[in-house]
């Protein structure tokens, strides 16, 4: 197996020959839960591309440990991004759909409040909803021994996506009867991709219009009719292979 991920604020100061410590939430998950013992592997990230390779040196009660840096390593940022623009899914589904996404390797996802969703985010729900949404892309980003973890925006309006659409290199929005498959559309090789996925109840007439005024296309996946939780993984997925980030 790959060696655990631990998240760092920061990796500033860390030099390869010397070590580091982890303590707090993360050091008390390394030694409590995970159990490191001295000599395993471990990888540090601030989750912002920089990654310290190392073992441990020493452990220290149930929260601490000192790890000896053996190399220090970065990742280039990608070409091009993918940003998924997320419509709430009910009950626990959008975490769902945050943890696959980022499993897969999306670059930013942003929470959109869509016309039809039955979900909306509100007052102090929006704040707690919208923690839990970064948290398990933090907790994702770790698992699948991510360097980078995917930034999740504060939640956007229809008219705030329209501009985030008008901005990008490429703009789709997944819809199922869409003429176009995203499986041969025109990509670039560089810039950003902003893929829109709407809620359960489907992207109103209003919002197509809105959208494709800002030049976002409605494009198909395939001819299956995926949930709103598992679209963005799936066209995620595709973009990734095409654009040769998976090469």
């Amino acid at each position: 197996m790959t060696a655990p991920v631990f998240l760092l604020d920061s990796l500033a100061d860390v030099r390869a020959g010397g070590t580091l410590t982890l303590d707090g939430p993360e050091g008390r998950h390394a030694v409590s839960v995970r159990r490191l013992r001295v000599g395993e592997e471990v990888v540090l990230t601030d989750g912002h591309g920089a990654g310290a390779h190392g073992t441990v040196a020493a452990v220290e009660g149930k929260d601490r440990l000192t790890v000896a840096v053996t190399e220090l390593r970065s990742e280039a940022p990608p070409h091009p991004t993918i940003t998924v623009v997320q419509a709430l899914p009910k009950g626990d589904r959008g975490e769902l759909a945050v943890e696959t996404m980022t499993e897969t390797g999306v670059d930013a996802i942003v929470p959109w409040s869509a016309a039809r969703c039955v979900t909306q985010w509100k007052g102090e729900r929006a704040a707690k909803s919208l923690g839990k949404w970064r948290a398990t892309a933090r907790e994702a980003g770790k698992q699948s021994r991510r360097l980078t973890f995917p930034e999740v925006a504060d939640p956007l309006t229809t008219k705030q996506v329209a501009t985030l659409l008008a901005d990008a290199d490429f703009a789709a929005v997944l819809h199922e009867e869409g003429s176009s498959p995203l499986a041969t559309a025109e990509l670039p090789a560089e810039g950003r991709i902003v893929l829109v996925v709407g809620p359960e109840g489907g992207v109103s007439p209003e919002e197509l219009t809105l959208f494709a005024e800002a030049g976002a296309k409605p494009y198909r996946l395939g001819t299956t009719v995926l949930r709103t939780s598992t679209a963005g993984t799936a066209a995620t997925a595709l973009l990734l292979g095409r654009t040769g980030r998976w090469s």
